[in-house]
């Protein structure tokens, strides 16, 4: 089935700082590290299940594991509690450190950049496809395809759609842009047709002052 993956418009605040980001990307490669390459998304999908399923899920229970007025022993002492012989020994351990560390406020930070990084070394890499109305899934395939054959990447399509565009797709890969939109090609287009018109002018100017000359 094709991706359909939105592109986020809103970046969390905490991706603002850029020390932040670094330091979440530290334990997201010292958590990916630990786990053995065939077990990474069977720990990615544990790890994402804790952040969406209770954390974003029990407000009660979030409060307290990221305050920052909350004590480490409190804290640790909950994930004891709550986690203990429920998670797995791995996942327990890694909220301790992160408790006694206090960096469990990165915990939602930390799961993407884990999974970005994830996704690096399976060889994937996220694709931005903007277009000016909805793609099919047929055409979502498509596109896939021919990204995989020409970039040898395993793409990861998140779709956008942007009426301005007009038509065609726009599409990002890392920081190359490839844009094949309506508009950019009508943008092109004019100017070009301001370049020959400059350039006839220019002409015109030479062959008159020639003119002159003779």
């Amino acid at each position: 089935m094709a991706d359909k993956t939105q592109i986020k418009t809103r970046i969390e605040s905490v991706m603002e700082d850029p020390h932040t980001g670094a330091v979440a990307r530290i334990y997201a490669d010292a958590f990916l590290n630990a786990v053995p390459t065939a077990q990474q998304a069977e720990a990615l999908e544990e790890f994402r299940s804790f952040v969406e399923d209770l954390l974003d899920k029990q407000p009660d229970f979030s409060r307290l594991l990221l305050s920052g007025t909350v004590s480490r022993d409190v804290k640790l002492a909950l994930i004891n509690r709550v986690l203990a012989g429920r998670a797995s020994d791995l996942f327990t351990n890694f909220l301790r450190v992160l408790a006694r560390h206090d960096r469990l406020d990165l915990l939602p930070l930390i799961l993407a950049q884990a999974g970005l990084e994830h996704e690096k070394r399976s060889g994937r890499k996220r694709v931005q496809v903007v277009s000016a109305q909805p793609l099919s899934d047929g055409a979502l395939t498509k596109i896939r395809e021919r990204l995989a054959a020409q970039l040898s990447i395993q793409p990861i399509l998140e779709t956008a759609v942007d009426p301005e565009i007009l038509g065609g797709l726009r599409i990002r890969v890392g920081d190359t842009v490839y844009d094949s939109s309506l508009r950019a090609r009508l943008q092109q287009l004019r100017l070009r047709v301001r370049e020959r018109s400059l350039n006839e002018i220019q002409s015109g100017r030479n062959r008159f002052s020639s003119s002159e000359r003779d």
